[in-house]
């Protein structure tokens, strides 16, 4: 760890050299550990330390924006003279009011120990019983197991002084086969929490179980998706519509919509930064504490998040503290997003099913159509065929192409149990059920 106090001195400093109307300061400090395997081996053990600073300007209604790792003084304040010159070609930005005020910040225990003094050899112990099983099975496998701590200071000439402490530990695998593969994946804050062992039992199972697939006909099936699959969803959801700015510039499907019923009653919705399921995080990055938002309740569109900007677009509305780093043009969206779970296991779900298809995951998902919320992509490393209430074969993998909306307004199952998935990148996290959804569109089919 850096240290709380290190990290506001290097605001505090920025702060201090600026002659700006307003400043904003981002520090984030990373201490960050990897190790990746492939071919059944260890093949790359890599840690990073680093500090990164971002400053926002505001000159007047102008607004710059410069960032550096170099953290000496002299370094900082040329780093202020930098944003300050930035700020002084752009543009006036007419909707722009202020920098947030401060506000309480609740702090919250995200922080492990364990996680933060995890060693490379104890890392590597957990991915020796992945490669154990893999080899065990004369099959390859690939994947990563990673420890992290990760620091956050937000301040800004306003007095917003906001630090926040957590820890991330993944571990995630692909073991393939001839023509099959295999995939599980788990996050925790504390690494204790996880079993690279019983990952390992999962993805070796779904390797074996998915030998020598066979095609099927694209069309429209019951699906069975895991909570990965379910939790994709759910991200895009959120990066499509579940903001403000998108609902403001008429680009989302929520767009005159709040009040309306826009999936099936069974689907709940929200973002909650303080929830322990997920990733703790109380506040965004501009220091504005986070809020819960009911996002979708009982099928109901309820709301979106907001950011600063475009909380000032609508008279009487604050932001809910979804705000992401400066510049962005994309507005706030919700960065810990929860599914309502249901009461059904995947054992009853699978036999309720006639005829239907078991997805792992997805992969190489793209929007299509973002007002109708509509994705393309395909299934993944365990695509199974649902016949009579049992699993009877293997799949090759399909395309689809289908609407969120439509699919959790067909969704007739939800499972009882919430996983949490690190969605790849910062503390964005989505906890999401297993569902039995009906209709679900396949629009082609591939060769593996």
């Amino acid at each position: 760890m850096i240290g709380k106090a290190r990290l506001k001195a290097i605001a505090d400093t920025i702060l201090s050299a600026a002659n700006a109307d307003q400043t904003e300061v981002l520090v984030n400090g990373q201490d960050l550990a990897l190790t990746r395997f492939a071919a059944n081996s260890i093949h790359q053990n890599v840690s990073e330390t680093d500090v990164s600073v971002r400053v926002r300007s505001i000159v007047g209604k102008k607004i710059g924006v410069a960032s550096s790792n170099d953290v000496s003084e002299q370094a900082l304040k040329g780093l202020v003279r930098k944003a300050e010159t930035v700020a002084s070609f752009q543009q006036q930005n007419p909707e722009f009011r202020s920098l947030p005020e401060p506000l309480p910040v609740r702090e919250v225990d995200a922080y492990s120990e364990s996680t933060a003094g995890y060693s490379a050899e104890a890392r590597a112990k957990g991915v020796r019983t992945i490669l154990e099983q893999s080899r065990s099975h004369d099959m390859q496998a690939s994947g990563a197991f990673s420890t992290g701590t990760e620091e956050t200071m937000i301040a800004n000439s306003l007095g917003v002084s906001a630090y926040h402490c957590g820890t991330m530990a993944t571990v995630m695998t692909v073991i393939m086969g001839s023509n099959s593969a295999g995939y599980a994946a788990d996050a925790a804050q504390d690494v204790s929490r996880l079993d690279p062992s019983d990952i390992a039992r999962i993805a070796v199972d779904k390797a074996i179980r998915s030998k020598n697939p066979t095609p099927i006909d694209p069309g429209s099936y019951t699906v069975i998706l895991e909570s990965d699959a379910v939790a994709t969803m759910m991200f895009y959801l959120g990066y499509l519509g579940l903001g403000a700015q998108s609902m403001q510039e008429n680009r989302s499907f929520m767009s005159g919509r709040i009040g309306q019923k826009i999936t099936g009653n069974n689907i709940t919705i929200w973002d909650d930064g303080f929830d322990p399921r997920g990733i703790m995080f109380p506040f965004d990055y501009e220091g504005v504490p986070k809020q819960k938002v009911m996002l979708i309740e009982e099928g109901i569109a309820r709301g979106v998040v907001y950011d600063t900007a475009s909380a000032q677009r609508e008279v009487g509305q604050v932001s809910t503290g979804h705000g992401l780093p400066a510049p962005n043009t994309m507005g706030p969206i919700p960065t810990s997003l929860f599914m309502k779970p249901g009461v059904a296991t995947q054992e009853e779900m699978i036999a309720s099913t006639k005829k239907g298809i078991w997805v792992t995951r997805f992969h190489y998902v793209n929007p299509v159509h973002p007002v109708k919320a509509i994705l393309t992509g395909m299934t993944r490393d365990g695509t199974f065929l649902i016949e009579d209430g049992k699993i009877t074969r293997p799949l090759k993998n399909l395309r689809f192409t289908q609407s969120i909306l439509e699919a959790f307004s067909h969704a007739e199952m939800l499972g009882r149990d919430l996983k949490m998935i690190k969605m790849g990148f910062g503390g964005f996290a989505t906890c999401a059920p297993a569902a039995k959804i009906n209709g679900f569109t396949f629009t082609g089919t591939t060769e593996f």
